[in-house]
């Protein structure tokens, strides 16, 4: 989020490991932390809808195909914005409070509760979905592509439930899920974390995602869509990696002791295998 805001004309940050460095050493290690409370409280939430919605939608098409996996986990990522959206504000209001302090000279928003509140009071229902079409248009083909991928990595590599290395397996399909879901949509992830961050100075910059778009390639050119990139890229493959073992070899042990019979994973192949 910081490297896809800061002002180009004063940056602050050189890249990822800058950035990285920095935080610890003018906001100690907590600096990392910062918005921490938005994601613990909608991520469950979130996992919870999108397997949900891609499972019920993948059976409700039919057939177990390509084209499906994309149509099931677009429909997950579209319903799950509702979510996503408010949760990823109060977040990127939050790691933009007190950029290079030590300690909080001024502090807007006490937590991400508090940040979602006060924004509501402000601005109303608009304030806290600002960014909602940027969030629809980057998670519904990010999503897509996100289970497409899982789906022929696990096809590929073959993974059986009685294979010892697939655990492994599960680890590396996610992750590399993780990573072709963020290039897919990466450029709109930037021009979101704009919208979301505007007027948090008191000026506003933007009027919408065109202009955004326009002014953002104007004063930046063309690499201002990966801003970021690196360390969004390495922040995707261990956490996709994880997420998508933990529900797969959930659903399995789930299903051999025929505790949910009727419970047909979402993200795991249909294949005639025991998987």
């Amino acid at each position: 989020v910081r490297l896809q805001v800061q002002n180009v004309e004063k940056p602050l940050y050189r890249g990822t490991f800058h950035c990285f460095q920095s935080i610890i050493k003018q906001e100690s290690a907590f600096g990392l932390y910062k918005g921490i409370g938005s994601p613990m409280m909608g991520l469950t939430f979130i996992n919870a809808l999108v397997f949900g919605v891609q499972g019920n939608t993948l059976r409700a098409l039919g057939k177990d195909t390509p084209l499906n996996q994309f149509l099931a986990g677009s429909a997950a990522g579209a319903i799950q914005c509702v979510i996503c959206c408010p949760m990823e504000l109060a977040k990127t209001r939050m790691q933009l409070q007190g950029t290079g302090e030590y300690k909080l000279k001024t502090k807007n928003y006490k937590n991400s509760l508090d940040c979602l509140i006060k924004i509501y009071q402000k601005e109303g229902l608009k304030g806290i979905n600002r960014g909602m079409v940027s969030t629809f248009i980057r998670e519904t083909p990010s999503f897509g592509f996100y289970f497409l991928t899982y789906d022929c990595m696990t096809r590929y590599l073959g993974c059986e439930a009685e294979d010892s290395y697939v655990i492994p397996k599960l680890l590396f399909s996610g992750g590399m899920s993780g990573i072709v879901s963020w290039l897919s949509t990466y450029p709109m992830d930037v021009i979101k974390s704009r919208l979301q961050a505007d007027g948090v100075g008191g000026v506003t910059q933007y009027n919408g995602i065109l202009d955004c778009v326009r002014k953002s390639y104007h004063e930046e050119g063309w690499k201002v869509f990966t801003r970021g990139l690196t360390s969004t890229l390495l922040r995707a493959f261990p956490v996709n990696a994880a997420t998508f073992a933990t529900v797969t070899v959930f659903l399995m042990y789930m299903k051999s002791e025929d505790n949910l019979p009727e419970c047909e994973p979402g993200p795991v192949i249909h294949q005639p295998s025991s998987l």
